[in-house]
């Protein structure tokens, strides 16, 4: 399925005002090298989830920037999505994936044969769920096209077992591709096939980013129920187990035996994630109807309401304990928040713990952490600013354009081929600059 019903992109003279001159330039030059090149992308889903969020702004951007760029989603029955996600969990170091799941996977992977453009020249796949496409182009169209697999997810180490494995198959897929990219260094596997380093990236003139007038944060505050003259702690999150918000809950109740205060457990739905109504069941009944705690379980378009409740907030939490990266934790930096967020994936990427939030890894930890800056509001303004400067530096779409065009750079125009053991980063990876390739030893 085609995505054609792209929001607009703002004026790309908006992202100028707030990058800067200088970054906004080398984007544009970038793009001037790749004149003519047509790009698509493809994931699992259309609503729901950090992937999606990206693509929304990502392909408008390219395209405003005169690159004509495509987005499609994969079509599949729910059988599908119920293996993706103990896929996804087995990649997160999680056991449950099962050898009888391979044919359910690759019966998806058949219905959308064809889903991959005769006229595209780079395509990007996005995690596992669409990862095997790739066997249904001839040999032909794979030397004619670049193709990149883009992996979202805390990725721990695969173990290859034995031929028919999913870890095996997991690998022979990923080295057909011609590139691979990955949130953080830690999760590049030692497999045959370049791999850079890319974070991912929030629009800060989207709904769910851009300023809101204060009488839409009230309104919204009190549609939920929501206390605006009482501290609030908020976490947005799918309701998934390893974004731990049982555990959240029990961190607020040891903050509020000590200092008046409420949370704000605010979750989404996606199609490919089948578990949510198991632990938003599970959270519901953690949370027992305490009138200060508040389970909201809202349609995954609720982005303003969302940009909303985590401007109202006090403090941020993303106590996880796998994350690719976290956007979340960037969307609370990006509106002045201080952040308290597990010491996993790709948060500590963007958390300098004491500078702009903290990092913490258990119950206990998460609520001293909170605490503090509930009961040190000067302290929590400080880290907030930092946050946001942070981000504007490092992890806003523009830089986000800049570093992926500059993977197709290499790979269209640049010397890398499928069979070179190449890995590309940024020597520290919050420059948000790519470093030249240096061959693997």
């Amino acid at each position: 399925m085609i995505v054609t019903d792209l929001p607009c992109c703002p004026s790309l003279k908006e992202y100028r005002q707030i990058v800067g001159a200088e970054q906004f330039s080398a984007i544009e030059e970038l793009a001037g090298r790749l004149s003519g090149i047509r790009m698509q992308e493809i994931n699992s889903t259309r609503q729901g989830g950090g992937v999606a969020e990206i693509l929304a702004s990502y392909v408008p951007f390219l395209n405003a920037l005169g690159l004509e760029t495509t987005w499609s989603v994969m079509e599949a029955k729910p059988a599908f999505f119920d293996v993706t996600k103990t896929l996804h969990n087995f990649l997160q170091g999680r056991d449950g994936f099962s050898p009888s799941m391979i044919e359910t996977y690759w019966e998806a992977q058949r219905q959308n044969e064809g889903l991959i453009e005769d006229d595209a020249d780079v395509v990007t796949i996005h995690d596992p769920q669409p990862l095997g496409l790739i066997e249904f182009l001839t040999g032909r169209e794979r030397e004619q096209k670049r193709l990149l697999w883009r992996c979202h997810v805390q990725l721990e180490t695969v173990p290859t077992g034995t031929a028919g494995s999913i870890g095996n198959i997991l690998r022979r897929l990923v080295e057909k591709y011609h590139a691979s990219i990955f949130s953080s260094f830690q999760y590049l596997p030692l497999w045959r096939v370049p791999g850079f380093i890319i974070p991912p990236f929030i629009d800060p003139l989207s709904e769910k980013n851009r300023d809101l007038p204060t009488a839409e944060v009230d309104a919204v505050l009190a549609k939920y129920g929501i206390d605006a003259e009482k501290p609030i702690v908020t976490q947005v999150s799918r309701y998934d187990v390893f974004k731990d918000p049982v555990g959240v809950i029990e961190a607020f109740r040891k903050v509020r035996r000590k200092t008046p205060c409420q949370l704000v457990l605010v979750g989404g739905r996606a199609c490919d994630d089948p578990e949510c109504f198991l632990v938003l069941r599970e959270v519901r009944e953690t949370a027992e109807d305490d009138p200060d705690i508040h389970v909201l379980d809202l349609p995954p378009d609720s982005h303003r309401e969302i940009n909303a409740l985590q401007r109202a907030s006090d403090v941020i939490v993303q106590k996880s304990l796998k994350e690719g990266f976290g956007l979340t934790v960037t969307e609370g930096l990006w509106k002045g928040k201080p952040v308290v967020a597990g010491n996993v994936g790709g948060i500590p990427l963007q958390i300098r713990d004491g500078w702009n939030g903290y990092l913490v890894s258990t119950v206990q930890e998460t609520a001293d952490r909170v605490l503090y800056l509930l009961r040190h509001p000067d302290a929590a303004g400080e880290m907030g600013i930092r946050g946001r400067e942070f981000v504007r530096e490092y992890y806003l779409l523009p830089r986000g354009v800049q570093d992926h065009l500059a993977v197709v750079d290499q790979v269209v125009n640049g010397k890398i081929t499928a069979r070179e053991s190449v890995i590309c980063y940024h020597p520290q990876v919050v420059t948000g600059r790519m470093a030249a390739c240096a061959p693997r030893d």
